[in-house]
């Protein structure tokens, strides 16, 4: 008797079967994401402006994934001491990273690291651009730029400016002044803006450009006296402030961003997912007000637009150093 042969309905009918069998099988035994509490490493330290930023959306994230969301501050080494731990970090979506262009774009070019910036974090979105604020204390006796400058130049190197660490856009703001007018400033770093603040009040350290979500506390609360902002058009919170350029100083134009990233190698459906909701925190009425208090612009990205800038920024900020030959000491 000749074998049975079924027919070619049946035959696709099983086939579709073992197709939804061959899918639903990986889901077995699968928790739920996410299935446990979520960190976001911060490069700095408490009450600087990637912390604020961060606590921010922490207290966003949180209700929307129904998980508690902490914040981990790791300063130093230019923000890169976080990355690299979230870099490691196992790919299942529960480390992010909220960084800056100090430690994606600039650091990378100055220090050596022990991971990729391109390669071992998956850019998941923008979360704010904001100016750089050339600040000095209060009582500082320098009340404009032209009178900063001329004590530069009257007294070379006496003259001390501060940043949240060495690479930081604090740091390359600093030096792109000393190049451009000529002066030579002696750079301080510090790890992170909020210790660098004291000794600005306290004398010990004469200015230095901050990011205004760190520094705007300061100036509202009137210990820093702003000088300019390094953008092309005035800081919509700080109206009265001029720009460097309007002050005559040219090619110092320099903007910190804030952006948010996920270990390298996590499943696409939970970058997605991490990506949707910090699109959704950034159009809340809340964050959009404190962004904006903080002097700083919303920009949403796709994860593929902002992937695309965060790679530009790299190459950008690579030339930018090598033609200002900008090192870090025994480098």
């Amino acid at each position: 008797m000749a074998p049975h042969r079924p027919s070619r309905r049946a035959l696709l009918a099983a086939a579709a079967a073992c197709g939804l069998a061959a899918t639903a099988l990986p889901a077995i035994g699968q928790a739920a994401w996410p299935d446990k509490p979520l960190r976001i490493m911060v490069g700095a330290s408490p009450g600087g402006g990637t912390d604020i930023l961060a606590r921010m959306l922490a207290e966003r994230l949180g209700p929307t994934l129904k998980q508690t969301v902490v914040v981990e501050n790791r300063p130093g080494a230019s923000n890169t001491i976080a990355a690299e731990l979230t870099a490691r970090a196992a790919p299942d979506g529960h480390t992010l990273l909220l960084a800056t262009n100090t430690g994606q774009a600039v650091a990378p070019h100055l220090l050596k690291l022990k991971f990729d910036p391109l390669k071992d974090l998956q850019p998941l979105g923008l979360v704010a651009v904001m100016p750089n604020v050339l600040v000095v204390s209060a009582s500082s006796p320098y009340r404009s730029v032209a009178e900063l400058v001329k004590a530069m130049t009257d007294k070379p190197g006496e003259l001390k400016y501060a940043s949240s660490g060495i690479g930081s856009t604090q740091h390359i703001v600093g030096e792109a002044f000393n190049l451009v007018t000529r002066t030579k400033a002696i750079h301080v770093p510090y790890k992170g803006s909020s210790q660098a603040h004291l000794d600005i009040i306290g004398g010990s350290v004469d200015l230095m450009f901050d990011t205004t979500s760190s520094a705007m506390g300061q100036i509202r609360g009137g210990k820093f006296r702003p000088l300019a902002v390094t953008t092309p058009q005035r800081a919509a919170e700080l109206p009265d402030v001029p720009t460097l350029a309007e002050a005559g100083i040219k090619g110092a134009d320099i903007q910190t961003w804030y952006a948010l990233y996920v270990t390298a190698g996590t499943p696409r459906p939970v970058v997605e997912r991490l990506a949707a909701e910090l699109r959704a925190a950034l159009k809340h009425p809340d964050v959009v007000a404190r962004i904006k208090g903080l002097g700083g612009d919303i920009q949403p990205l796709s994860i593929e637009a902002f992937a695309d800038m965060n790679k530009a920024e790299f190459e950008r900020y690579g030339k930018l150093i090598r033609d200002a030959g900008i090192k870090v000491e025994g480098s």
